[in-house]
């Protein structure tokens, strides 16, 4: 289950506990649940919940969400976004296979763009070719990760739905005057709220296990992606880094931006660590990080800051 617009996840947990205890909080937008119970205690079908879940959520909130609903974790994700103006797409077990299928292999829920590459620079351009390759090819084109995207292909994914509260969550966001295309304006935001970000994890001792960016176009439409750093950081330059892979990835050069959302999955700053390394380069701006910190905070946030971010 999906949020339209980004905002408001802790009231989408508290309409889903309605119906399950089974649900867990994917930040900053979405949910997913185990309905099974839910759909024998009050005996409706898997499409007849969600409505019902849709049409609680905008009574008592206003949220606006869409509806995936599949045999597996992946499935319900791909489906939540091909529900059109409906809000709901059920898949059932039948139709995985002819749902998946010819889905670009790009769309395949957790694939990395590299991955994605990889396959299509041999021919592999669909969720359905990918799933009926040999498992002993997948492993040399994507190596172990391969399995698990090979088996999402199939419509099995082994994770299992963990009740909880949703993650602890950093998050910036820049709203442009105008609508403006993806080029230096976006970037420099992107810059710009990728320092705020790491600086509002170091003031508060934590570091961030994941950055996901979030893109609001002129036509109210969004689109989101996470990315998991290599390890937790608070740095600006592993911030950077990480959100400019994802703009990269999705290739919005046409599109008309109105606003730029980033959100940090927040875990204790003492996971983090710092790794020497030969690049002088990072080593130097690494070191300058807690003097930009102290002159921001006496002298106001922004002060100081990457000059591309300035300009």
């Amino acid at each position: 289950m999906r949020l339209r617009q980004g905002e408001g996840l802790a009231e989408l947990m508290e309409v889903i506990e309605r119906f399950t205890p089974l649900a867990q909080s994917l930040a900053p937008s979405a949910a997913v649940a185990q309905v099974g119970g839910a759909l024998r205690l009050f005996g409706v079908g898997p499409v007849g919940l969600a409505q019902r879940l849709r049409l609680q959520a905008a009574a008592l909130y206003g949220l606006g969400t869409v509806v995936g609903i599949g045999p597996s974790w992946s499935v319900a994700a791909m489906a939540s976004s091909r529900t059109g103006s409906g809000g709901v797409l059920h898949v059932p077990v039948s139709d995985t296979a002819d749902f998946l299928g010819p889905l670009p292999i790009g769309e395949l829920y957790g694939i990395r763009r590299a991955q994605a590459t990889a396959l299509r620079s041999l021919g592999v351009l669909t969720i359905g070719q990918l799933a009926v390759l040999p498992g002993a090819t997948v492993l040399r084109i994507l190596g172990r990760p391969g399995r698990a995207l090979q088996e999402r292909a199939r419509g099995v994914d082994h994770r299992m739905v963990v009740p909880g509260r949703a993650a602890e969550t950093v998050s910036v966001r820049a709203d442009f005057a105008v609508d403006v295309l993806d080029g230096f304006e976006v970037r420099s935001a992107a810059l710009r709220l990728a320092a705020e970000l790491g600086a509002r994890l170091r003031a508060g001792e934590r570091a961030a296990r994941s950055v996901t960016v979030v893109v609001r176009m002129a036509d109210r439409t969004e689109v989101s992606k996470a990315r998991t750093l290599a390890a937790p950081s608070a740095h600006t330059d592993d911030l950077r880094r990480a959100v400019y892979g994802v703009l990269d990835g999705f290739g919005l050069q046409r599109a008309r931006i109105r606003r730029l959302t980033l959100v940090a999955e927040a875990v204790d700053g003492g996971l983090a660590h710092t790794q020497l390394t030969l690049d002088g380069a990072r080593e130097a701006r690494l070191r300058v990080e807690p003097v930009i910190d102290r002159l921001n905070d006496r002298y106001g946030p922004g002060t100081v800051g990457p000059a591309a971010a300035l300009a």
